[in-house]
């Protein structure tokens, strides 16, 4: 080894905090040898703790404007965003400089007499879960990439540059390294819960386990049903269909000892209000029973500006609000309490009887649906901080016999003293710090005083694993292998959210479910892909309701002696901000390789469609 980097100035705040007190108390800002780092423990955790900092993967909180790419929220700040389809590196994931770091904290762990066998092994642990979470990332984009295991690459002036080229790995085994490296370390990580669940433990690396498992298992099964499968004749990209099966069971086998065996819990702390209980598991940090792993952030240094960027414009803390705005393709989603389809989406009604269907008030569509949706999504008049958010587009006047809608600048009112069009919108214009969707997002919104500032920003997480995940892993799983337990797993989370249970599972129950549960948190594009039902769902045709963002606003009734007078209509309409559907082409389900990867290592074997 030469000279380890260390640049941990923000590691303090990734692995945080103040019960991890001697994790990260350091923040050593200069280059030191190997010697140096590892004789001195704190050193040592410091680098790991930069680790954490390095890794990636796709949608993520500080990054808000990647909710915009798919089919969950559009931008509203400004004018028409015109993205129809996907780039081939979307979320791409290729980092060897990382690999190669990870590999040489491992040698000099493993050789350094500062800490006993028993304090360097869930060190390793934690650096191989961080290895095993990168190539997770890699191979859902590109495949099957390279596998280095511990090796070293140094390359010295003059040598055989061919001795550092390595081939591809297959799809399966890159699955397949990935879910033994979890096997592995599962007993080097400790099984207590970790502070802000920053840091991973054995059941971080047993749901990394499940999640890989079953991903595997999709590709296996679903990509071959397809007409033509995506593949390479050398099995970069694919997996064959007869090993489905036994990654199912992997899966299944992975997500019951989570469930069965994990100190985590479905978090159920306030069962008569459901949709508070929802936004608290996911977001709240404060003995939070549901999330394993989370990318923490932590005042000051680490924090991130989505509460700034995002609020609602009443409730705004700073200049920013209003740039991010909920689409109704995900509001629909969210199925009514009382219906007689559970596991199902419910359309929001507009007309009736050949016009407008009338609600008594701004939130009846909404009210009554999965609490998960309030967890989820500010609708109109919700509340935001114990405030209702108001969502009110115009009026809908009866003038004579003939209704006709009016609208206004933001908090204008009529004549007679009337709201015509809300501080917040909706509207449609090319204005910034304007609601154009008739919904916000509420998840991962900080109701903490000044967390909506730029000079503070928020320390919302990001989870990354959930003990839902498990359930719906194993739910899956079950279902693809009819052991019958499927509706036992799929059931739980639905009693947790507050909907009906249902009587059968089928696959239609499992796609909606991972929808409404994992909305906004890095879940729904490679889901999709896993499936191979991305290209179905966004076909690039910009007259189909699920492959276009859709709007839907509200506008009161004003109409003196009328039965309707103050009641509410609502008007759908394709999003003037995204005047083009989501395209996702068959390219799109792996991503291009560079082709200064393959001028470097001529082994690479591009993929398909490229």
């Amino acid at each position: 080894m030469k000279k380890i980097y260390i640049v941990v100035a923000l590691a303090a705040c990734l692995l945080s905090t103040t019960a991890c007190s001697d994790f990260l108390d350091r923040d050593p800002d200069k280059i030191l040898t190997n010697d140096q780092v590892f004789k001195d423990a704190v050193m040592i955790k410091s680098v790991l703790a930069n680790y954490y900092g390095r890794v990636t993967w796709g949608q993520h909180v500080a990054d808000w404007g990647a909710y915009t790419v798919i089919d969950e929220a559009a931008y509203c700040n400004g004018g028409p965003d015109h993205r129809s389809t996907f780039e081939d590196d979307r979320w791409r994931v290729y980092d060897y400089t990382l690999v190669r770091d990870i590999n040489q904290f491992l040698k000099g762990l493993r050789e350094t007499t500062a800490l006993t066998d028993a304090a360097k092994a869930p060190l390793e642990g934690e650096a191989r879960f961080l290895r095993a979470w990168y190539y997770f990332n890699v191979c859902r984009g590109l495949g099957g990439m390279p596998i280095v295991g511990d090796e070293i690459f140094d390359y010295e002036a003059g040598m055989d540059v061919t001795t550092l080229q390595r081939p591809r790995a297959t799809e399966a085994e890159m699955y397949d390294y990935i879910i033994s490296e979890c096997k592995a370390i599962y007993d080097m990580l400790p099984a207590e819960k970790q502070t802000n669940s920053a840091r991973a433990n054995k059941w971080a690396a047993k749901m990394l386990e499940a999640r890989a498992a079953v991903y595997a298992a999709s590709i296996a099964n679903y990509n071959n049903k397809m007409v033509t499968p995506i593949q390479t004749s050398g099995g970069e990209v694919g997996i064959p269909a007869d090993k489905a099966a036994g990654y199912y069971q992997i899966a299944l086998a992975a997500a019951e000892d989570v469930i069965k065996n994990s100190p985590y819990t479905l978090q159920d702390r306030k069962p008569d209000n459901k949709g508070l209980n929802f936004y608290e598991a996911v977001c709240v940090k404060d003995n939070n029973t549901e999330v394993i792993w989370a990318r923490d952030y932590k005042y000051p240094g680490q924090t991130h500006g989505f509460t700034n960027n995002n609020a609602p414009k009443s409730h705004a803390e700073d200049i920013d609000n209003s740039y991010l705005g909920a689409v109704l393709n995900l509001v629909e989603e969210y199925e009514f309490v009382n219906t007689s389809t559970p596991g199902q989406k419910s359309l929001v009604q507009t007309m009736e009887n050949g016009t407008y269907k009338f609600y008594d008030s701004a939130d009846a569509p909404f009210k009554d649906r999965d609490p998960r949706l309030w967890g989820t999504i500010i609708y109109p008049n919700a509340e935001f901080k114990s405030i209702p958010v108001i969502l009110q587009a115009g009026l809908l006047v009866k003038k004579g016999n003939d209704w006709a809608i009016e609208v206004g600048d933001l908090d204008s009112k009529d004549a007679n003293g009337n709201l015509i069009t809300s501080l917040n919108g909706p509207k449609e214009s090319n204005e910034q710090y304007i609601n154009k969707t008739g919904f916000y997002v509420r998840k991962f919104l900080d109701e903490t005083p000044s967390s909506g500032t730029r000079g503070r920003g928020s320390e919302m997480w990001m989870p990354r694993f959930r003990m839902s995940e498990a359930y719906m892993i194993a739910a899956e799983a079950s279902y693809e292998l009819n052991n019958g337990k499927a509706l036992e797993y799929i059931n739980a989370v639905r009693e947790r959210a507050g909907v009906k249970p249902l009587q059968q599972v089928t696959f239609d129950n499992i796609v909606h479910e991972y929808r409404v549960e994992f909305a906004f948190e890095d879940h729904r594009y490679w889901d999709l892909k896993r499936w191979r039902l991305a290209d179905k769902v966004w076909n690039g045709n910009n007259n189909d309701a699920q492959a276009r963002h859709r709007r839907l606003w509200p506008y009161r009734v004003v109409a003196p002696g009328d039965p309707n007078n103050g009641k509410w209509i609502f008007v759908e309409d394709f999003l003037f901000m995204s005047p083009n559907a989501r395209y996702f082409k068959m390219q799109n389900y792996y991503n291009f390789l560079n082709l200064d990867w393959i001028n470097n290592n001529p082994k690479l074997v591009k993929n398909p469609y490229q």
